[in-house]
């Protein structure tokens, strides 16, 4: 396994956006006093549309365009647990993409412990919604996307995907 993962210590993240901020409420929790995991999925989303704007794939840009993104895989690796009141922060890394498809990872990090809590790998596509089909991304979006990504390939350490998704 990769030793961002098994680290508690966060100073590789700290190059990367964050995409995402915010405090765990307690509806969040399980039986078991922890965040249930459609949360991860909800805030995994929330980081995504941080991408998303980073990148110029804005709401505005989808409604004025008849376009939209469609999840296409996933992995998630649940790290360290999260409580009700801690504070919560995303940080995310472009890995690659295709004239349709966007490949990144988000980085869950409880601020609250200082430690990293999960991690979540995506492929997503850009759609026409008019015919509700992938789409190539427009110029301006893959110029954005290819100079972030150029900035997190220089990075010094090798990101912690799963090797089995690419785009």
């Amino acid at each position: 396994m990769n030793q961002i993962a098994t680290k508690p210590s966060l100073i590789y993240l700290h190059s990367l956006p964050i995409t995402y901020q915010g405090v765990i409420p307690e509806s969040y929790l399980d039986e078991m006093g922890h965040m249930n995991v459609m949360w991860y999925t909800h805030l995994f989303s929330c980081a995504t549309e941080g991408v998303f704007n980073l990148v110029g794939l804005t709401r505005e840009y989808c409604m004025n365009n008849d376009a939209g993104t469609f999840a296409l895989e996933s992995h998630v690796r649940f790290i360290a647990e999260v409580a009700a009141r801690q504070r919560v922060s995303m940080r995310s890394r472009l890995l690659g993409r295709s004239a349709k498809l966007f490949h990144f990872l988000h980085f869950l990090v409880n601020e609250t412990t200082g430690v990293l809590s999960a991690t979540g790998e995506f492929i997503g596509a850009h759609i026409d919604m008019r015919v509700r089909r992938t789409s190539p991304l427009p110029d301006f979006v893959s110029s954005n996307y290819d100079r972030v990504l150029a900035e997190h390939q220089q990075l010094a350490w090798k990101p912690p995907a799963c090797g089995v998704m690419k785009c």
